[in-house]
C-alpha cells in the first residue's frame, strides 16, 4: 500500500462513505452465515490497526479477536487493540496455537503475489465448521490508477475467485458483487485516466454532504438488489469454509 494512503487509512476507514458501506455488506454476510452457536474466536488477516475489531467484537457468541498485519507501518504502537494484532509476515511462521470460528480477509488476496498459498494458509487455520469471508476488487476492466496506488497485483470476477478457491481447497457457499452503481463510474474512470495521463492520487473523504449521499446510495442499492446476484460490481465477497472430503 502507498505509504501516504496508509497513513490516512484511519480517517477513511471510519468517515469515508465507501468503507462505511462496506462494513455494513460484510456483516450482514455475517449474519445470515451465522453459526448456530454463534461466533467464538475470530482472525482478521492484514487488519492494519484493527480499526474492524470494535464491530466484530459485538458478533454473537464472540470470545476474541485477533489480527495479523504484515505492513508495521499501519499498526500503532498504542492502538487500543494493538495487543492482540501480530506484526509478522501471513505466511507458515504464523502458527497460532488456537484455531478460529471466522477468518476475515478484507480485500486483501488482491495484495498478494501468492493468493492461493495464503488462502490455503488461512483456510489451514479454521475450526472444521468455521467460516471465511473474503471481499476483493472486482473485474480487470475496471483497474484504475488507484490500484497501482494500493499496489494491487489483481482484480477478481466470479470466476477467477472460484478458480482461486478450487486451488486452495476453498469451499465457496456465496459468492456476489456489490457496490454495482460503482461499476459505471469506475469505468467512466478509466476511460478519463486513458485520455489524460497522470499519477494515481490517494483518495480522500468528500464534502460531508455528498460523503452521506453517496452512502445512502450505496445502501439502499444493496437494500433493493443486494440479493438479486446482479452479474457486474466493483466489489467482489465470498464466504464458506473448508472443503469437506
Amino acid at each position: 500500500m502507498d505509504m501516504d494512503y496508509g497513513a490516512r487509512y484511519r480517517e477513511l476507514f471510519q468517515r469515508h462513505w465507501w468503507w462505511r458501506a462496506r462494513e455494513r455488506v460484510i456483516l450482514d454476510a455475517l449474519h445470515d452465515h451465522q453459526p448456530a452457536a454463534g461466533w467464538r474466536h475470530v482472525l482478521d488477516v492484514g487488519c492494519g490497526d484493527g480499526l474492524f475489531f470494535d464491530e466484530l467484537e459485538k458478533l454473537p457468541g464472540v470470545r476474541s479477536v485477533e489480527g495479523v498485519e504484515p505492513a508495521a507501518a499501519l499498526v500503532s504502537p498504542d492502538g487500543p487493540h494493538r495487543a492482540h494484532i501480530l506484526v509478522v509476515p501471513f505466511d507458515e511462521s504464523f502458527a497460532p496455537t488456537r484455531r478460529y470460528s471466522l477468518v476475515l480477509m478484507l480485500d486483501v488476496l488482491e495484495h498478494l503475489p501468492d493468493p492461493a498459498a495464503s488462502l490455503r494458509h488461512a483456510l489451514s487455520l479454521l475450526e472444521p465448521e468455521g467460516v471465511f469471508l473474503a471481499t476483493v476488487p472486482a473485474f480487470m476492466q475496471l483497474w484504475t490508477r488507484h490500484d497501482d496506488l494500493n499496489h494491487h497485483y489483481t482484480r477478481y470476477d466470479t470466476a477467477s475467485m472460484h478458480a482461486l478457491a478450487a486451488s486452495a481447497g476453498l469451499r465457496v457457499d456465496e459468492s456476489r458483487y456489490f457496490f454495482h452503481w460503482t461499476a459505471a463510474a469506475k469505468l467512466v474512470t478509466r476511460i478519463k485516466e486513458a485520455l489524460i495521463p497522470g499519477e494515481p492520487a490517494s483518495p480522500s473523504v468528500p464534502p460531508a454532504l455528498v460523503n452521506r449521499a453517496l452512502y445512502a446510495l450505496s445502501r439502499l442499492e444493496e437494500r433493493l438488489i443486494g440479493r438479486a446476484n446482479v452479474p457486474v460490481g466493483s466489489s467482489l465477497l465470498v464466504i464458506g469454509g473448508r472443503r469437506r472430503g
